[in-house]
């Protein structure tokens, strides 16, 4: 399913999330792009095939920077439906405290497939939880990813502070400071890839405040520093949150992430709502990265990331759907068009148009993950490519296609390039049983619920 030397001919249009234009198409060679045509410019050489873009809108792959893959086995579940956020937590942690390998092989399996057919190509997942039995839960995922053809980072999650000592989570689902370093080190040995076209990189995430302690945020950051991986945390998601702050450190969220070594631009952050305008400039100022997911804090009632003032103090924003029994789908594209909907009633119409959006959910998002080599189309980046038509319905009447990605709320690619290989075709993943992943995807789903 791959050339060596393929044109992308003549799109529709084309969204670089640069100042690059493509009128006449992308050429690209063992899996990076190398030439961007001008209208009616042909290739420099000889061409292996051409395919033909006419009726397509074309974009970098979307970057997803913050999920919870397990999550796909708990959507819209009766009991959670209607709560915010910890009491949410606190009914969903014993149910999935009973996932094992093959529920979350299916769950992730199930998170890729409606990212990857919704234009999305690198995904970033936030897994913390490691029952017994459930030790390689990272190992699961890497399958998972490498099955789907897709790049990944995968953040090694932890909670190290149960209900006990005054956390949140229930006391079984924690580990230990031991336990959770010695895999923390094991996975980056094992899988973390670097440079240009990695597939497979690793973070380390310990879960949010109140479910670790300070001496494993001290802990995961000086090992991110030791090996240069990126640290990611849940922070500022609710004023709960910051309560809970206040409360057991006697510090504001900001504070207390300076407090053990993680205001950097090693990091980055799911959530980032609760910020003041002091707090704001300190994280630009370090350059601490920002992952705003819309449908998830609209879900929770959580609040509106102020991605603006962000940016302009120099934090930089991406965008993620967050796990799926809070959003409750995976879905990128959608997730640009709720980030223009909900920034508009923030920022004003003016400010935030689709390509802002677009910008977050490709560009923006490759720098919170430290990645230069994805996120925008430009020679020498990677062919990471999502196509999408516009012969729908929905899309009839619409006259600027770069608009109506969102405007008109398309939600699924036709064609998919992960490093120049086509991953979905004709609005499907080359390969996939689709059927069977749902039957047995619903199946595991429903025996997690009734334990």
């Amino acid at each position: 399913m791959t050339a060596s030397r393929i044109w992308i001919k003549n799109p529709l249009a084309v969204f670089t999330a640069n100042d690059h234009q493509a009128p006449g198409g992308l050429v690209i060679d063992q899996g990076v792009i190398v030439e961007m045509l001008a209208a009616g410019q042909s290739p420099s050489f000889a061409v292996d095939s051409t395919f033909d873009a006419r009726e397509h809108v074309v974009l970098p792959g979307l970057i997803n920077t913050h999920h919870h893959f397990y999550q796909t086995l708990t959507r819209a579940w009766g009991p959670v439906v209607n709560q915010p956020l910890f009491p949410w937590l606190k009914t969903l942690y014993p149910v999935w405290a009973r996932l094992t390998p093959d529920r979350l092989a299916l769950a992730s399996k199930v998170a890729l497939a409606e990212l990857l057919l919704s234009g999305c190509t690198t995904a970033a997942d936030h897994h913390y939880l490691f029952p017994d039995g459930l030790e390689n839960a990272i190992d699961v995922q890497i399958d998972v990813v490498r099955e789907l053809g897709m790049r990944a980072m995968l953040t090694r999650g932890s909670m190290s502070l149960g209900e006990a000592d005054g956390g949140l989570p229930p006391q079984h689902t924690v580990q230990t400071a031991e336990a959770i370093l010695e895999d923390s080190e094991r996975l980056i040995g094992l899988y973390h890839e670097r440079g240009a076209g990695a597939q497979i990189q690793i973070g380390l995430a310990p879960c949010s405040p109140f479910s670790v302690t300070p001496e494993i945020m001290r802990a995961s950051a000086a090992l991110a520093e030791h090996h240069d991986v990126r640290l990611h945390t849940h922070l500022a998601e609710t004023l709960d949150e910051e309560e809970f702050c206040l409360q057991r450190f006697g510090l504001r969220t900001v504070d207390y992430l300076d407090s053990v070594g993680w205001l950097s631009e090693r990091t980055w952050l799911a959530h980032g709502i609760h910020f003041n305008e002091e707090e704001i400039a300190r994280l630009g100022a370090a350059g601490t990265g920002i992952c705003h997911c819309p449908c998830s804090n609209m879900r929770l009632a959580s609040g509106i990331c102020p991605t603006v003032a962000l940016e302009a103090a120099g934090a930089p924003i991406g965008l993620g759907v967050d796990g799926s029994a809070s959003n409750d789908a995976s879905n990128m594209i959608l997730e640009a068009r709720q980030a223009l909907y909900i920034q508009r009633l923030r920022y004003g119409a003016e400010e935030i148009t689709p390509e802002r959006a677009l910008g977050w959910a490709t560009r923006g998002s490759a720098r919170l993950l430290g990645r230069d080599d994805v996120g925008e189309l430009a020679v020498g980046k990677q062919a990471d490519l999502a196509l999408f038509k516009l012969d729908e319905l929905r899309f009839s009447g619409s006259h600027d296609p770069i608009s109506a990605l969102l405007l008109c709320g398309a939600d699924r690619a036709d064609r998919v390039m992960v490093g120049g290989k086509w991953r979905v075709i004709d609005g499907q993943i080359d390969g996939l049983d689709v059927a069977g992943l749902i039957a047995n995807h619903s199946q595991a789903a429903r025996e997690l619920i009734a334990g």
